[in-house]
């Protein structure tokens, strides 16, 4: 079948199927930023995400992962918000998850496109095709960027002339060759507003992330405690981090997502911290079923929003934090006794009375030398 022709069916399919945007590339002499992802793990910049380390080979290139692939079909669904969340942190009170999580989880609900597409695809020309939504060691952005969706701006993100920084991307591997190669340079030109508005500042110069220091890392990658510095800064938000997304200004261009199964599920959208609070791990459990928070489990869930509430200066939720300090999880309590000596000193010493001689955990220790070197 001629390409041109072929690639017309596949890109009317996709629409047909939600998506917003197709691009294609061949994978020929095609390494992926393979210097800079060195340089990213040689600078321990991936933080806990060992994963990234343990795969960097794999990374480097499409077909270290099926070595039958010759071209790559990048897809995009756009999900950009009616409004700029930016707005939403303001709400101190209720906690901030990101745009891409207050919905059902994007991963199924694109790989079920994706099969569809991928299906359709082997019906007109026979052939062989793997789909892949952000769950392989495959470099969905650099691919994308190959295939003329956009271009990673200097927060190392995807940014589209037509949706900014708000594309979810899937990726159709194919033993078809297309030889097409359409690299969009970057246009961010001299703006440094993503730069500029992180808070913790993880972008250290552009197109560079230190993980460790980024706020969605901080609230879903990492595991374990959170230093001082970065929890002040991370206030309301209690999964991810929409900050340098939501400046970009090319976001003047996005248009809000059309894809129902896309909607926002309406109690995500700026909770009240107090509701969480109360969270047993089966409530949990049930509350974010389906959505990409319940990959989070209850530990580090709670240990957010206990960030949260330390930030939000309620003072009505001294008495549910107080709760938290009798957690079986040390870094929840930690986390507790945070939140107690932001919301009320003269508990927090009164508390401490009781509890510093027999706690043996180390960082849950420290909190409560925290009156003393604060």
């Amino acid at each position: 079948m001629h390409q041109k022709y072929f690639l017309e069916q596949v890109k009317t399919k996709s629409i047909e199927l939600g998506f917003d945007e197709l691009g294609i590339t061949d994978l020929k002499n095609f390494e992926f930023n393979s210097v800079k992802i060195k340089e990213f793990i040689d600078n321990n910049y991936h933080g806990e995400m060992y994963w990234m380390k343990d795969k960097i080979e794999i990374r480097s290139d499409p077909k270290n992962i099926w070595n039958e692939a010759k071209s790559a079909i990048v897809l995009g669904i756009n999900y950009g918000p009616e409004s700029n969340p930016l707005n939403d942190l303001k709400k101190v009170k209720r906690g901030y998850i990101s745009i891409y999580s207050r919905r059902k989880d994007y991963h199924k609900i694109i790989k079920s496109k994706l099969k569809v597409l991928a299906r359709y695809i082997q019906k007109i020309e026979p052939s062989k095709v793997k789909v892949f939504v952000d769950t392989a060691p495959l470099m969905e952005k650099p691919l994308a960027s190959a295939a003329g969706l956009g271009w990673q701006g200097k927060h190392t993100n995807l940014v589209s002339r037509n949706y900014g920084s708000w594309l979810f991307i899937g990726v159709i591997l194919t033993n078809i060759y297309f030889r097409n190669k359409k690299k969009i340079k970057s246009n961010c030109g001299t703006c440094s507003k993503c730069i500029d508005v992180c808070p913790t500042k993880a972008i250290i110069k552009p197109y560079t992330l230190d993980a460790r220091r980024c706020i969605s890392y901080l609230t879903i990658e990492h595991k374990t405690h959170i230093q001082k510095d970065f929890r002040i800064k991370i206030g309301n938000r209690i999964f991810g981090c929409d900050d340098c997304l939501a400046v970009c200004p090319w976001n003047k261009f996005a248009k809000k997502y059309s894809d129902i199964k896309l909607s926002y599920i309406k109690k995500l959208d700026m909770p009240n911290l107090k509701i969480f609070l109360s969270f047993s791990e089966n409530d949990f459990i049930i509350y974010f079923i389906g959505t990409p928070i319940k990959r989070l489990g209850y530990n580090r869930f709670m240990r957010n929003v206990l960030i949260a509430v330390a930030n939000s200066k309620d003072l009505s939720l001294i008495d549910d934090v107080l709760k938290k300090l009798d957690s079986r999880n040390e870094f929840i309590r930690a986390m507790a006794v945070w939140a107690l000596f932001c919301l009320s000193k003269s508990r927090f010493l009164l508390e401490k009375k009781k509890r510093l001689e027999a706690e043996e955990f180390y960082y849950v220790r420290q909190e409560w030398f925290n009156g003393e070197y604060s």
